[in-house]
């Protein structure tokens, strides 16, 4: 009942004329963020927090979450049309939207992916309100061997992402571990691989991985089949109208890759990149015809698109129960909480109720704002489309120069956003997939630092990976992942050797 009467006071501060209003600013800036390679999230997060000073906090933390998750709706979108991410949350969605894209259906890509938002946006918010209490406990049991572990079952699953050779797949994950590698240990402060480089300390920023071997080599690719004008008379809209059979289709991994979405978003740490790949791999696992993913499958689009949006609001369990935050964007927005006078935690329930159930009632608003915002858009965006192909390719990699250098402003990052898409341009080339390169560095980075703080922990004893019952049944999940698929292909092979020796 306590429950229920906050979350009525919740819609009392998101139905209010200021609550609406904050919300559709929110989520429209948020939108637009998401469309625009580079920009993101948190920065637009940052900006506001000067603007927002001196306001009343609810509406004004209510407009600063719209950014976040109408950035992740509007994300798919450069993905789908460009295979330009607009932010990392949406690099998987381009493996199924883009090709999508190219067969004539981006209406149709375009439509299932604010679907797919829409309702992994809606179940987590239904999950927020139900669980959050209670998940807020489940992420403080996730100590440094379960985050490894799990960890670990992500880079298990590269194989679900090779298209062709496993070995190939192998290869590309461990250049991006290798890759990850670059800069100053975590832990000793110890330069690694930086050969006396100072731009190298940092290491790198995802977003020019991600554009360099998706957007730059994309380019790359078109100016080599320029002579082939099919690619651009083919690209049209298609239809926006899905039939009974494509919702039916997007119905099972909408609804199973929301859950997973929100779980893996209320781990601190994790966020809505890891979940969305995660959940890509996981329908790929399961589907009954995998070949078809990378393909412009409907199943591939839907999943790490639920799963995305469905991780930003569980993103929120550990910022507004514990104040902790679950990704980076929500590290900026509890700056931005303690700014405005609150503290985020257990007491935040209690104490400002308006706050936390406010935010939460705004999710509902806004999942409805931005599926009524971008369907109708649909058609003028997929416009991009009828750009004449040298006029598109300029402006690719005019976004994907301007979004790099607006990270840090520094030119270096810009030769390695080049060399970085000459790479991608070769992988393609000798058909080395991209996507197992993408999530080594996503997972690897953390896999590292979970290992070595599990080390610490124990004084070097790896029995504190199989002490406890979570880590241990992680790991056997990861070693079942990996040597079942092996198991199951050379049995068929020699089932398929005996069949044609009779």
């Amino acid at each position: 009942m306590d429950a229920f009467q906050g979350l009525l006071a919740g819609f009392q501060v998101a139905l209010s004329w200021e609550g609406i209003l904050f919300v559709l600013i929110g989520v429209i800036v948020g939108t637009l963020i998401g469309m625009m390679p580079g920009l993101g999230p948190i920065s637009a997060i940052a900006i506001m927090i000067p603007i927002t000073y001196g306001m009343d906090p609810a509406p004004a933390l209510v407009m600063m979450a719209g950014v976040y998750y109408g950035a992740v709706f509007g994300g798919s979108t450069s993905s789908i049309l460009l295979n330009a991410p607009g932010i990392s949350g949406t690099v998987a969605t381009a493996f199924d939207g883009y090709p999508m894209a190219q067969q004539g259906k981006a209406g149709k890509a375009l439509a299932i992916a604010a679907i797919a938002s829409f309702f992994g946006g809606t179940v987590s918010v239904i999950l927020l309100m139900i669980l959050a209490p209670v998940l807020s406990s489940v992420a403080i049991s996730f100590g440094p061997p379960a985050y490894f572990a799990l960890m670990l079952m992500g880079l298990t699953a590269i194989s679900s992402l090779s298209e062709g050779s496993t070995i190939k797949a192998m290869i590309s994950a461990v250049a991006g571990i290798m890759v990850v590698t670059i800069g100053i240990d975590p832990q000793t402060g110890t330069q690694r691989f930086t050969f006396g480089n100072i731009n190298l300390l940092d290491g790198f920023d995802f977003l020019i991985i991600a554009l360099g071997l998706f957007a730059i080599a994309e380019v790359c690719m078109l100016i080599l089949n320029r002579k082939n004008l099919s690619l651009s008379e083919d690209q049209k809209l298609g239809s926006l109208k899905l039939t009974k059979e494509d919702l039916k289709e997007m119905s099972g991994p909408m609804t199973r890759q929301s859950m997973v979405g929100f779980i893996i978003g209320v781990l601190p740490g994790a966020g809505a990149t890891i979940a969305s790949f995660i959940s890509y791999i996981f329908e790929k696992r399961i589907a009954k015809n995998p070949e078809e993913f990378g393909k412009g499958s409907i199943k591939g689009l839907a999943a790490p698109e639920s799963s995305n949006n469905a991780a930003t609001s569980g993103a929120f369990v550990p910022l507004l129960s514990l104040g902790i935050p679950g990704s980076g964007t929500t590290a900026v927005m509890l700056g931005a909480f303690l700014v405005l006078g609150v503290q985020p935690g257990p007491l935040l329930m209690t104490d400002r109720p308006e706050i936390f159930w406010g935010i939460i009632a705004s999710m509902y608003v806004g999942n409805i704002f931005l599926l009524i915002l971008n369907l109708p858009l649909i058609p003028y965006l997929a416009k991009i489309l009828s750009i004449p192909r040298p006029l598109l390719i300029s402006l690719v990699i005019m976004f994907s120069l301007v979004g790099v250098y607006s990270i840090s402003f520094n030119t270096f990052d810009l030769y390695m956003l080049l060399i970085f898409g000459a790479l991608g341009f070769a992988m393609r080339i000798f058909s080395f997939p991209a996507p197992p390169f993408i999530l080594a560095f996503i997972l690897g980075g953390m896999m590292e630092q979970s290992f070595r703080q599990s080390m610490t922990i124990s004084n070097g004893n790896l029995s504190i990976f199989v002490n406890s019952p979570l880590p241990l049944a992680l790991i056997i999940v990861s070693l079942l992942s990996l040597f079942v698929p092996v198991f199951l292909n050379w049995r068929s092979k020699k089932i398929a050797s005996k069949n044609t020796g009779l």
